[in-house]
């Protein structure tokens, strides 16, 4: 490596790779599991590149914040401001009012490069839920800009190389001791820009040497490009979203960046692999193609009943390289590289402004909810107060006691034994227990079924195990269970050994079967009808809906086992489909396997006779 050089196509091609990563990994997660690596690639080239034009102009003596940042706006604004008011107007039409009303803050948070700081307390990147946000990915730019408000200023004011030098090992050493330090906080570690700083820093290493302190002649150029190549390749598709990240992992696509970077210009292979026409465009195109990807992929599965075919899947990433392109042909290309004034600059600072405005007004309106009928807007409904989430209702992640408020000491008393599907009968069990006084404790647990053995997690077989306990000392006179989950062979096992349990205590066991599961969720399902029909879903549809046990099957396994069991598929289902409303306009459930607040009241009403009838007392 010699002088800093000029136009580089090959690191356009190593864009290429990364962002072709991060969208493969969006769009087929199952092949290229651990494609958000892209990210950290993209980090070490912004690193390299603004580290470097920064290193010049301050060594120059031309160097100012004001024009630093217009090249940032000029670079930025144009295509985020397009994609974010593009997806606010799409989903105006599309997304129910709390759904809007969080996209609103997406909006707000990322058009002042702060969507890290939102999603770090909203949403892990890996979350089951991410396909509810949008712009979940905006969070990378977040972490650039952030990082980006103070190295300018520190190299100015070091103002000498030597400086500079020290800043780059000290920050980034720092940076990933952090890092490494809070691997097992994902979300923090994901998020911060202070533990992905370091990534950042990669590139200016590079930038810094190749103008002080040049490195001596690789003899074979290609063997570190293929090196580097092969550490980012391998990356993408070895790690995967079970594994704590950044950390020291994120070492092996950095340095991978690096080595590419460091032996491109020299390389024949980075000039076949990264400089040819179809990997360069893909590079030039790289920044809103990354903007567009995602968000086609969320929205076009909003308005289906089921998740993306792989298909269907292909036709969004299609579609995002044709917004990607015209964005860049049409958009970018003009103002970033057309002639520079103050107010082409104030009209795009103006521009994000009316866009952080406009997102802020979605969140105070509460997601203008007259956009949907009564009934749509119904179905959107939170998770009823009742489940007593947090106290009696526990995340297993943060929580394992439960609260004195669980628990009455009133006889008879019905113990609710189950995972959050169980939490969700409460609003029923307080109107039973309105019309027939009586003890009620809660004991449920989120994704943990009333198993004392089979495939639970640790936590949830620590928990069950303190249910247990608590159930052999207050001796309930029922016990209701209740879960989400298969009735296989491997749960049957656990389903034994918890009614051979309380065989033991001596309550009436019984056992409800799951409610209907809807594939996409029932919400989802009725605004998917409602936008491609512009008509309700009906009161009953058997499209896309299970049963999750074979109640015939399920009633004598339990039967055998000394318990009753009720069936809640045939409460609310029959040969015309299962129930999606109640009374013709309240939904019957908030997500797939939820029950709203009528929807419990409604099943418990339903079974209320065989309930009475294990509350009353036995005869001696």
């Amino acid at each position: 490596m010699g002088q800093a050089p000029g136009y580089r196509p090959e690191i356009d091609g190593l864009r290429a790779v990364a962002v072709s990563a991060v969208v493969f990994f969006h769009a087929y997660p199952e092949y290229v599991p651990g494609g958000f690596i892209g990210v950290d690639v993209f980090f070490v080239i912004s690193g390299y590149l603004i580290s470097g034009i920064i290193f010049d102009e301050v060594a120059q003596g031309s160097f100012t914040v004001t024009q630093f940042y217009t090249r940032r706006i000029r670079r930025l604004f144009p295509a985020l401001i397009l994609v974010m008011s593009t997806v606010l107007l799409a989903s105006w039409f599309i997304l129910l009012p709390d759904s809007f009303v969080r996209l609103g803050a997406q909006v707000a948070a990322s058009s002042v490069f702060a969507a890290n700081f939102y999603f770090w307390f909203q949403s892990g990147y890996f979350s089951p839920d991410t396909h509810t946000f949008p712009l979940l990915h905006l969070w990378s730019l977040g972490v650039e800009e952030q990082f980006y408000i103070l190295w300018p200023l520190a190299v100015s004011l070091l103002a000498a190389p030597r400086r500079w030098w020290t800043a780059i090992l000290l920050v980034g050493a720092l940076s990933f001791g952090v890092s490494v330090l809070l691997d097992h906080h994902r979300d923090l570690d994901f998020y911060s820009p202070i533990t992905r700083a370091w990534e950042l820093m990669a590139g200016a290493i590079l930038a810094w040497r190749e103008r002080h302190a040049p490195l001596a002649r690789v003899a074979n150029p290609d063997a570190v490009v293929a090196i580097g190549l092969a550490l980012v390749v391998a990356s993408s598709l070895l790690i995967d979203q079970k594994a704590d990240y950044p950390s020291w992992r994120a070492a092996l696509p950095v340095a991978g960046s690096m080595l590419v970077i460091a032996g491109g210009a020299r390389s024949r292979l980075a000039a076949l692999m990264l400089s040819n026409r179809a990997t360069v465009l893909t590079g030039k195109i790289s920044y809103p193609l990354y903007l567009w990807h995602w968000p086609v992929l969320v929205l076009s599965a909003a308005v289906k009943f089921l998740p993306l075919t792989l298909l269907e899947r292909g036709l969004a990433v299609v579609a995002s390289y044709a917004l990607a392109w015209a964005t860049f042909a049409l958009i970018e290309t003009p103002i970033r590289f057309g002639a520079l004034s103050s107010k082409r600059i104030g009209l795009l600072a103006g521009g994000m402004l009316a866009t952080a405005i406009a997102g802020f007004v979605v969140v105070q309106s509460d997601g203008f909810s007259g956009r949907f009928p009564p009934e749509l807007r119904a179905a959107a409904a939170e998770r009823p107060i009742a489940w007593r989430f947090g106290r009696c209702l526990l995340d297993l992640g943060s929580q394992t006691e439960f609260a004195d408020e669980c628990f009455e000491h009133v006889r008879p008393l019905l113990s609710v034994w189950g995972d959050s599907t169980a939490g969700s009968l409460m609003p029923g069990l307080r109107v039973l227990q309105s019309r027939q006084p009586s003890g009620l404790v809660q004991v449920t647990a989120s994704s943990c079924m009333p198993l004392l053995s089979g495939p639970i997690s640790v936590a949830c077989a620590e928990n069950n195990g303190r249910v247990r306990q608590i159930l052999s000392s207050i001796r309930p006179d029922v016990v209701l269970l209740h879960a989400n989950g298969p009735l296989d062979v491997s749960t049957r096992t656990g389903w034994s050994n918890t009614l051979a349990a309380l065989k033991l205590i001596g309550p009436r066991i019984i056992v409800l079967g799951p409610v209907p599961s809807w594939k996409r969720g029932l919400p989802e399902q009725a605004l998917s009808y409602y936008i491609t029909r512009r008509q309700l879903l009906p009161a009953r549809s058997s499209s896309f809906v299970n049963n999750l046990w074979d109640d015939e099957q399920a009633r004598m396994f339990f039967t055998q086992q000394g318990a009753e069991y009720i069936s809640a598929w045939q409460v609310f289902c029959n040969a015309d489909g299962c129930l999606t409303r109640l009374n013709d306009h309240s939904p019957a459930a908030i997500d797939s396997v939820h029950l709203t607040e009528d929807g419990s009241i409604f099943l418990i009403d339903s079974i209320e006779g065989k309930l009475l009838k294990a509350l009353r007392p036995r005869d001696k």
